[in-house]
């Protein structure tokens, strides 16, 4: 008898352990789980039971005692498996997050078999990889405004050193003096609004207001220009339209984007203003008729610092490359989108939404 007994308890032992060396392949962690909590169920009751009906033939109360241990013990080395294979699974996402907090933002971590811990695995890669991103993007920035003020700032040391010197009239430096400090003012406040857009802080007052009026007075502002260049002003806005949003910041992003379609639209090309009312929103479009956009200025336009053209920098005309990113958080700070495409006669368009009033 006792030879079957430890027959039993021996059987039920493998079997357990079998059972739960096969639970760590279940493909999530929930069901994992849930077959140990069946397997420390079942299995003790089955030897009790089968122990039971030995008992009943025999009297003998060890072979239950036996049966029991076994089962139990069984049990036991299959939670013990099953968190040993859980933590294996755990470890690379330890090691890929203790990388990351010691600065190497590289770092990625394994997918696991089980679901719960791959998708875990799969969302801290999207995060590092997005942190990753943010950082090359300020370190980029800062090399970029560093460069971009320190041009300006050069010039006025240059100028100031001369007239120190006696080498020049201050008649002759004062307006160029005065020019580069207002290229220096206009890039900080650019660089502060952008500050402000990332962390959250912009208040923006939204009431309602007639689109045709802020598009009319966006369009005087740059009308001696675009005669000085022969080139044709348009719009297309019904005095009925009203949005709401923060006049001011809507001003702002209209009169950056009709500067920039004026600057690439050559002599006797056009720019116009067309509105597009939907139920919900309204659709801003900003055309022109110059070269239109390249696949690699149609997918990062709205990047700060960013130019299409290399050669362009605040020294030679050209902006600093944040007016159209400080456009795209106005847009989404207002709940709107803003993207740009090429017309199909040629040129380039500018759209953006805004809420309907």
């Amino acid at each position: 008898m006792i030879a079957f007994a430890l027959a039993v308890a021996g059987a039920t032992l493998t079997c357990g352990v079998v059972a739960g060396a096969g639970l760590h392949r279940l493909p999530t962690l929930r069901l994992q789980l849930a077959g140990l909590g069946l397997l420390a169920v079942f299995l003790p009751l089955v030897a009790v039971v089968l122990s039971g009906l030995v008992m009943f033939q025999s009297g003998h109360d060890l072979t239950i005692l036996a049966v029991a241990a076994a089962s139990s013990t069984s049990a036991l080395a299959a939670a013990l498996a099953l968190g040993r294979s859980i933590g294996r699974g755990v470890e690379p996402l330890q090691r890929a997050a203790v990388q990351m907090a010691a600065g190497d933002l590289s770092a990625r971590a394994p997918q696991p078999r089980q679901q719960e811990l791959a998708a875990l695995a799969t969302s801290f890669n999207e995060m590092a990889a997005r942190l990753e991103e943010l950082f090359d993007t300020r370190t980029q920035m800062v090399a970029w405004a560093s460069h971009d003020l320190r041009t300006p700032l050069s010039n006025i040391q240059a100028m100031l050193e001369a007239l120190e010197d006696g080498l020049a009239e201050p008649a002759r430096y004062l307006p160029i003096l005065r020019e580069q400090a207002r290229t220096l003012g206009v890039l900080i406040d650019d660089l502060f609004e952008l500050a402000r857009i990332d962390a959250g802080a912009l208040t923006l007052e939204l009431r309602e207001a007639q689109l045709s009026g802020l598009v009319r007075a966006c369009l005087r502002g740059i009308e001696a220009e675009a005669q000085a260049r022969s080139v044709q002003l348009e719009a297309d806005v019904d005095d009925a339209v009203i949005v709401r949003c923060a006049p001011e910041k809507v001003e702002r992003v209209l009169l950056n984007l009709l500067t920039n379609a004026l600057r690439h639209t050559p002599s006797d090309g056009s720019v116009a203003v067309r509105v597009e009312r939907g139920p919900a929103e309204v659709q801003i479009v900003v055309e022109d008729t110059g070269d239109g956009l390249e696949p690699d200025a149609e997918r990062r336009m709205f990047e700060r610092f960013w130019r299409g053209d290399p050669a362009r920098s605040t020294t030679n005309g050209g902006g600093a490359g944040l007016g159209l990113a400080i456009a795209r958080g106005l847009v989404e700070a207002h709940g709107g989108r803003i993207w740009a495409e090429n017309r199909a006669g040629g040129g380039a368009r500018v759209c953006f939404t805004l809420p309907a009033g």
